[in-house]
């Protein structure tokens, strides 16, 4: 079976209920769009109200503080929220790349070994037991192995050791000086290169649910992994998966019954959060991201700005100003777009006035850099 490319990007949206916000509770639209990117805190927030009837952030204020969903280092080796229950698969298919990248060169030049890196973790786990600040972790490893060791260190251990992020407070949870607590299942990682058996191929299955038709090379980008165990992974999934063929020829994989709507499905337009996992999501970002506009949305230090998302493709960015949203649009727009774009800035500003109401206000420089657009202040 054939798929177009526009059919594949009705896909993702549903998949990742961006077609039409559905009433359900914060745990099962986690589940349902696999992982979402966590960097700012505020992105959470603003994509779970992208697709959530009636969203309330309190709510994921209430899961993130009982533990139900959790932020960590994950996928691409960046901080993601996950459901609490595909934590430990997700972190064990990732452990041969956190353990390259995280007790590689940089650890090992601080004088340590990788199997220094994992008799360290046992004892950061321990001492995290119950929430610790970044510079109580530190300390700890100064106390263990000495002034010059312990940057190195804990440069490594902390995305490679299976910590979590502690709620601090704030508007989003999370503020800017992180607090990390020993995963609550009492997981240690495997030590060295090796994934744990199926990991990998719950994290792929996981993966087509959210995000699929996909290819190989998608499931690579979206998680950092290797190709060459992805399509040892895919094998092995022979019978829970079907093979389709992209627009270009390429193999794409997906989970049997998955919803694919046809081409000329309606998307609304929406106000998509920095760094949504959509955007990075695919090894080509043309899914989402026009090729002419990657460079303009995807900045050169990896900054993912909010974008506006159009017929289910991004079409220019947002951001908060005085008065309302300000909406750059890279085209020509029709008059019922911009109607819609107001209509979800209304809604994203009521979202924002209890909260912060300058969201992202920090990666305003890059405004500066767009080229000439159409701006409208949304009120």
């Amino acid at each position: 079976m054939k798929i177009t490319a526009r059919e594949l990007n009705r896909a993702t949206l549903s998949r990742q209920l961006l077609l039409d916000r559905e009433p359900l509770s914060v745990l099962d639209a986690t589940r349902r769009v696999v992982a979402l990117q966590a960097q700012h805190a505020p992105s959470p927030y603003v994509a779970l109200w992208n697709r959530i009837a009636g969203f309330d952030p309190a709510d994921l204020d209430a899961a993130f503080t009982r533990g139900a969903v959790v932020k960590a280092t994950l996928m691409r080796i960046t901080l993601h929220a996950v459901h609490t229950e595909d934590y430990q698969a997700f972190r064990e298919a990732m452990q041969p790349t956190l353990y390259a990248s995280r007790l590689g060169a940089r650890f090992t030049a601080s004088g340590l070994t990788p199997a220094d890196g994992d008799e360290l973790v046992l004892e950061l786990l321990s001492f995290a037991e119950r929430p610790r600040t970044g510079a109580e972790m530190e300390a700890r490893l100064e106390q263990r192995l000495g002034a010059e060791k312990k940057a190195g260190a804990w440069w490594g251990l902390r995305a490679y050791a299976p910590l979590h992020h502690a709620p601090t407070g704030g508007p989003w949870s999370f503020g800017l000086r992180p607090s990390y607590v020993a995963a609550p299942t009492g997981f240690i990682p495997t030590p060295g290169r090796a994934s744990a058996p199926g990991a990998l191929r719950t994290l792929v299955l996981r993966y087509l649910e959210g995000f699929g038709p996909a290819s190989v090379a998608d499931v690579a980008q979206f998680a950092m992994v290797r190709r060459a165990p992805v399509r040892e992974a895919l094998r092995a999934l022979d019978g829970a998966v079907e093979r389709l063929e992209g627009p270009d020829g390429t193999a794409l994989f997906d989970v049997p019954g998955a919803s694919r709507p046809p081409a000329d499905a309606p998307a609304p337009p929406r106000l998509m959060a920095m760094w949504d996992s959509t955007l990075l999501a695919y090894a080509d970002r043309g899914r989402m991201i026009p090729p002419a506009y990657r460079r303009l949305v995807i900045r050169s230090n990896g900054d993912v700005l909010p974008t506006l998302l159009v017929d289910g493709h991004v079409a220019g960015v947002w951001r908060p100003v005085e008065g309302g949203i300000e909406a750059t649009a890279f085209h020509d727009l029709p008059p019922h777009t911009w109607d819609g774009l107001a209509a979800e800035a209304r809604s994203l500003s009521t979202l924002l006035a209890d909260r912060d109401p300058r969201v992202y206000s920090r990666y305003g420089h890059w405004w500066a850099k767009l080229p000439d657009a159409q701006v409208r202040v949304l009120p």
